[in-house]
């Protein structure tokens, strides 16, 4: 119970003094703090327009291939495979959807927490795998897009391949963790 507390309290002020230290690195540089975050800022709205046609694409793709059942195929081709391996079926759309999707693996989640409970191992491993893992698809098609990468080389495999130990990762310590 006492490791559940020290990350409980961790998680709490791991934000606060992230901005923290940002902020006092920033003036120990003497770099005008506020006047960096605005033109950032600012950067940041011409970059949402420029990569809107590559995130409409990619959602456009997504939705495809949830609705045409290429998923739901993915799935039970995987479950068994998966399930020999120790992963729950119930964590097996999470595994697919979120190399694709934040958004849809964050729905995924939710229903999990509906189904399971937010605290339950389920809820906490489906949590911990949205944290830990990338949506390696999404990076490529609209942030590479974006910028112009034609040629990502070996991105995909060693994002997915990223992923994939997230994925266990997370079910291997919340079991650790968390299991009673």
């Amino acid at each position: 119970m006492m490791m559940l507390e020290l990350c409980t309290e961790l998680s709490i002020w791991a934000i606060p003094m992230a901005i923290v230290i940002i902020i006092l690195s920033g003036l120990w540089s003497r770099v005008k703090v506020y006047e960096a975050f605005v033109e950032g800022a600012s950067e940041g709205f011409y970059t949402a327009v420029r990569i809107m046609p590559f995130l409409m694409a990619m959602m456009v793709s997504i939705s495809v291939f949830r609705d045409s059942g290429a998923m739901q195929f993915m799935i039970n081709y995987l479950s068994p495979i998966l399930s020999l391996l120790g992963v729950p079926e119930a964590l097996v759309p999470l595994a697919i959807m979120k190399p694709l999707s934040g958004t849809g693996a964050l729905g995924l989640a939710t229903e999990m927490f509906n189904q399971f409970g937010p605290d339950s191992l389920y809820g906490r491993i489906a949590s911990t795998i949205t944290g830990s893992t990338d949506t390696t698809f999404y990076i490529l098609t609209v942030y590479f897009g974006a910028v112009g990468i034609k040629n990502p080389r070996y991105s995909i495999y060693i994002g997915l391949f990223g992923d994939m130990v997230g994925f266990f990762s997370s079910i291997y310590i919340c079991r650790l963790i968390f299991a009673s």
